[in-house]
């Protein structure tokens, strides 16, 4: 029992550590990716961007968000906010994937509010989202970015993902592991 304190007091606070956590192996993510992003006073025309950061940074959010994309940017901020930003958009991609595969409602609305496809939607209507959040400009900015193709998905030919704590009885070839889900084709 060398060197242990038994009746040593504890800390007035305890730090708690940024929620979800992920190990850095579980992504692609440069360090520092997954914070909330800044936006531009500006939205980018396509342009060359270095980092997916970048191309996130640079969409400014609309004064006037249309339906499919406030769509899309809900089905990101409900999915996937607080993951990685290769995460965001790649589930950004499944949905623009199955609105375009012809095998899904052609309209991104539609596809997210199909029934038992997504866990946010509760009968067939899309929740409200706080969107003064710094998580929602986020979320609109990642859909901007794969509506307009800026920057190339890690899972570009997915159509479904689920959560790393699910396990479904998929028979699906798997095509990436981001942040805390998993996508298939």
């Amino acid at each position: 029992m060398s060197g242990q304190v038994i009746n040593a007091a504890y800390p007035a606070s305890v730090p708690t550590p940024p929620s979800p956590i992920v190990p850095a192996e579980w992504t692609h993510e440069e360090p520092g990716e997954a914070e909330p992003v800044a936006l531009a006073d500006a939205s980018a025309a396509a342009a060359d961007f270095d980092t997916l950061r970048e191309a996130v940074s640079a969409q400014a959010v609309p004064a006037t968000v249309d339906r499919e994309l406030k769509c899309l940017a809900t089905g990101i901020y409900f999915e996937s906010k607080g993951e990685p930003l290769h995460g965001q958009l790649a589930v950004a991609e499944v949905i623009l994937n199955r609105a375009r595969s012809g095998r899904f409602p052609s309209d991104v609305c539609k596809v997210l509010t199909q029934r038992g496809q997504f866990s946010f939607v509760r009968g067939g209507r899309l929740p409200g989202v706080a969107t003064s959040r710094a998580s929602w400009r986020t979320a609109v900015a990642v859909a901007q970015v794969a509506r307009q193709r800026l920057w190339e998905s890690d899972a570009p030919d997915a159509l479904f993902f689920h959560a790393r704590h699910v396990s479904p009885s998929w028979n699906r070839a798997k095509v990436a592991m981001l942040g805390n889900h998993i996508f298939y084709r």
